[in-house]
């Protein structure tokens, strides 16, 4: 006796069905998933970016922070990563 496939394998089924038939459905299958796979990586490449950016903001307030506390400047590049000239322009931003 054979059982009634699962509601999401007949769907997959049923579409797999439609797009070996349909030429036209096919392309247009595909366009929208390559849309949403662009729409994926397009969002995945702002996180990285807002990522980037409130790590570069958090090492200038340490930064301000130590220049504040009258450390060396080796001391805050070492401490942050920040270059040299990244640390003088947050100096005279300071002054």
């Amino acid at each position: 006796m054979m059982h009634e496939p699962e509601p999401a394998l007949k769907k997959a089924m049923n579409l797999l069905k439609e797009l070996s038939e349909d030429e036209e459905f096919r392309q247009q299958y595909e366009a929208r998933q390559k849309f949403l796979r662009d729409q994926v990586s397009m969002m995945e490449g702002a996180r990285e970016e807002g990522l980037k950016k409130g790590e570069a903001e958090s090492k200038r307030k340490i930064a301000m922070n130590m220049l504040t506390l009258g450390l060396d400047q080796a001391t805050i590049i070492k401490a942050t990563g920040l270059t040299p000239s990244e640390l003088v322009e947050l100096q005279q931003e300071k002054e």
